[in-house]
């Protein structure tokens, strides 16, 4: 998005209003408090997820949850809600004709949260249903990912999952949430943007009526720094499970704005640009060997990615991690496929991209950004996440670093920041045990394959099958799967 579509619209205490008049005639609301997770209480842990829960799924002062839903379905829309490390946003579409209806109701949630305790038992039990079934149970991709991070944020304001832990959910009540409320969702730490073609004066109308809010003040939580582990580690979640799912990742002190964001958004997207066959870890991992599904590599948080062919706006993080998620594959050949996805990210942090996979995927990029802002939701997303980071317009940003940059810097900057000294790995397998004992034995694990493959590829699989993974059994702890987020 261009700021020159955008108009600011100054507040006294306010964050930002982001105002976009166009001729759609739905009318696109994008609302965002400077509060996350990470703001969570010790001991509360769910308390900012279960706040937004009961603004977005319970009624308000006036007016019951089941009576909003009512309202809400004739005209076809509804309060979308997520809750990130440091972000909380609420999102609707409406259609013109029914912006009037609408915004009373939307404005009644979110300045009028109703605090019933009928809705905190119904939110709190999706929580835990959440943590337990959807994520420990039914999605074992999203599991190893979840717990890289609260590995490598062990003890981290970003350690915990931003639904909380089931444990400390059912102890959080309404006194806590009206306190969470009361302190985080001020004016000091909004932001709201509103796309389409609203009426005259709308904006203003919204900046009037949030000025209900208490100015409050804008500061941060103080984030500790993040270590890298202290050599290669590993995770091993016991589940009942036919494949296994791999997370790697360490952390990076690079964010948008950094000097070396982009070039490592360009060797990530070489490695593994996310649901993109032509590169690098599919080429080797998917289409030479046919070991699994998807390989993807990412340089900022990316949740929901088995359902998503594009990130999600207002996670925006002031702290992040380099990972490659790799999935799913048979338990057979996950030693092999681990030791792999070592040898080809040493492979890139020692002879860095050629220039014209560098060209390629440059080219590429410049291109996917527009694909980013395909919807008004996603557009107006990507403009707070720009505010929060300090630097123009996503589009025009990447753009124009990307026509400034060279497969030397992208070289350098993966070299800076790519060490793979101190890693911390998790996989979600059954039969963990014997996979620890191959892993820190240094087994050999040699592939069998169907079909005939080059002899380059399997001259190659014989320098993979004894990769040293270097990980100690000191370094290594096998958790079960139901134990997890409790």
């Amino acid at each position: 998005m261009r700021l020159g579509l955008l108009m600011m619209i100054a507040a006294q205490g306010w964050s930002a209003m982001i105002a976009q008049p166009g001729k759609s005639p739905l009318i696109t609301i994008r609302v965002v408090f400077g509060v996350g997770a990470a703001s969570d209480p010790a001991g509360k842990e769910g308390l900012a997820s279960l706040t937004a829960a009961m603004i977005a799924e319970g009624g308000t002062a006036r007016t019951p949850y089941k009576q909003i839903v009512d309202a809400m379905f004739p005209m076809a829309t509804a309060v979308d809600w997520q809750v990130d490390k440091e972000m909380t946003a609420f999102v609707v579409e409406t259609h013109a004709d029914n912006l009037d209806r609408f915004y009373a109701l939307f404005r009644e949630m979110l300045l009028e949260p109703g605090w019933r305790e009928e809705d905190l038992s119904r939110v709190k039990d999706q929580a835990v249903n959440f943590l337990r079934v959807s994520l420990r149970g039914n999605n074992d991709e999203e599991l190893g990912k979840e717990v890289l991070y609260s590995r490598i944020y062990n003890g981290h304001p970003y350690g915990h999952h931003n639904i909380g832990r089931a444990g400390a959910i059912a102890r959080i009540t309404i006194g806590d949430l009206k306190q969470f409320y009361r302190r985080h969702y001020t004016r000091a730490r909004l932001t709201v943007a509103v796309a389409g073609n609203y009426p005259a004066g709308f904006p203003e109308r919204m900046e009037k009526d949030f000025a209900a809010l208490p100015k409050g003040m804008a500061g941060a939580v103080k984030l500790p720094a993040v270590k890298a582990a202290e050599g290669r580690r590993l995770t091993l979640v016991e589940k009942d499970t036919g494949s296994v799912a791999m997370s790697i990742g360490f952390p990076i002190g690079v964010r948008r704005g950094h000097g070396d964001y982009v070039a490592l958004l360009v060797a990530a997207s070489w490695l593994g640009q996310h649901r993109s066959s032509g590169v690098r870890l599919y080429d080797r991992i998917r289409e030479a060997r046919g070991l699994d599904y998807g390989d993807y590599a990412y340089i900022e948080y990316f949740p929901r990615g088995m359902f998503l062919m594009e990130p999600e706006p207002n996670l925006a993080r002031r702290q992040q991690i380099f990972q490659v998620w790799i999935r799913p594959v048979v338990p057979e050949t996950a030693h092999f496929t681990l030791r792999l996805a070592f040898f080809e990210l040493e492979r890139l942090r020692r002879d860095g991209m050629g220039r014209d996979d560098f060209e390629r995927t440059r080219n590429f990029l410049s291109k996917y950004v527009n694909l980013l802002m395909k919807t008004k939701k996603a557009e107006l997303g990507y403009a707070i996440d720009s505010r929060y980071y300090g630097i123009p317009d996503y589009i025009s940003y990447l753009k124009d670093a990307l026509a400034k940059l060279t497969v030397d810097g992208v070289n350098r900057a993966v070299r800076r920041h790519m060490q793979l000294k101190n890693v911390r790995v998790v996989m979600v397998a059954g039969g963990c045990e014997e996979l620890r004992k191959r892993i820190v034995g240094e087994a050999p694990s040699p592939m069998r394959y169907n079909s005939p493959k080059p002899a380059g590829l399997l001259e190659e699989d014989k320098l993979v099958e004894r990769y040293a993974l270097g990980i100690s059994e000191a370094n290594t702890r096998i958790v079960r799967a139901d134990a997890l987020f409790e």
